[in-house]
């Protein structure tokens, strides 16, 4: 496992994180078994929303550290907040609630890292400064960061609050890479042309903002995986025969492929299953050649001007 640094200079995170989305139905035990195998597997950072389960998925996850605290020493805690029922609130009051409620549920004094989930509408970047700022001080939270923000949002942001925004969670994998597109084709008017996001990968490299690739297996917004899928027999293929090349699995090449682009990317996977943990870990490893990158690329249907 290739360990990089993210929020700090001094800690050492894997370049694979562990979404913990899908544990609300687990028992604290197998919850604890899940957590040591992806420690085991050399994964120690491990994302977390307060919304996940209808935030199950924090108290299943608090229950497996309190059969073993010792885990806790071994990993990495991220959490996220800022989404409600039927609308978006980085108000002070929800960014302190969230966060507090996240530690008491996961049965720890600190988080590590907090995200701001989805971009506020209404948002007072004064108010989430006062919020981060109280955090901070107050020892509950170690560091900051956004999710699903474009470049000028983050810049924003950054203007108001104290700590430096270090995360921004995005959806990137071989069939959404339209954030990787953009950048091949600058000024050019067809669909891979269009940048959405501020050229958010080149600010993200000026301002060492690691980026979280979220569903990096996933297709379309929330459309199942594209390995294995019938829509997509080329990229399959492709896949396939890198694996066969680099020996590991097309899961661990689809991971690959993100890990080998030049900045800081940290892809976060949700699976539960020991052994595609296990291969994604493996793919930590691999660092594609620039012609294989290429070829991937180019199969998944972008192209090159």
């Amino acid at each position: 496992m290739k360990y990089i640094h993210t929020y700090s200079k001094d800690i050492p995170v894997s370049q694979v994180a562990l979404g913990c989305m899908r544990i609300a139905s687990m028992t604290a035990r197998e919850c604890e078994a899940y957590i040591s195998h992806a420690l085991d597997c050399g994964i120690n950072y491990f994302d977390h929303a307060d919304i996940y389960g209808g935030g199950k998925c924090e108290e299943v996850f608090g229950a497996a550290l309190a059969l073993n605290p010792t885990l806790r020493e071994r990993m990495i805690i991220q959490d996220k907040c800022g989404i409600r029922p039927g609308r978006f609130d980085f108000s002070k009051e929800h960014i302190i609630t969230s966060a507090e409620n996240a530690l008491k549920k996961l049965g720890i004094e600190q988080l590590d890292v907090l995200l701001l989930h989805r971009p506020d509408l209404l948002m007072e970047p004064e108010e989430v400064a006062e919020a981060f700022d109280h955090l901070y001080t107050s020892g509950k939270v170690r560091a900051f960061g956004v999710s699903n923000h474009s470049a000028p949002q983050i810049e924003l942001l950054q203007k108001y609050v104290n700590q430096p925004l270090k995360i921004n969670q995005m959806q990137l994998s071989i069939t959404n890479a339209a954030m990787v597109a953009s950048g091949a084709n600058v000024n050019l008017t067809d669909r891979d042309g269009i940048n959405c996001d501020g050229y958010l990968r080149d600010y993200c490299r000026l301002h060492e903002i690691t980026i979280q690739p979220w569903s990096p297996l996933q297709h379309g917004f929330i459309s199942g995986t594209f390995l294995g899928s019938p829509d997509y027999p080329e990229l399959n293929a492709k896949l396939r025969e890198m694996g066969e090349k680099y020996g590991v699995s097309d899961t661990g090449i689809a991971i690959a492929w993100l890990t080998r682009l030049p900045e800081r990317m940290q892809p976060i996977v949700g699976s539960t299953n020991a052994q595609r943990i296990e291969e994604i870990a493996k793919a930590a490893d691999i660092t594609l050649s620039r012609e294989d990158w290429y070829d991937i690329y180019r199969t998944a249907g972008y192209r090159l001007p």
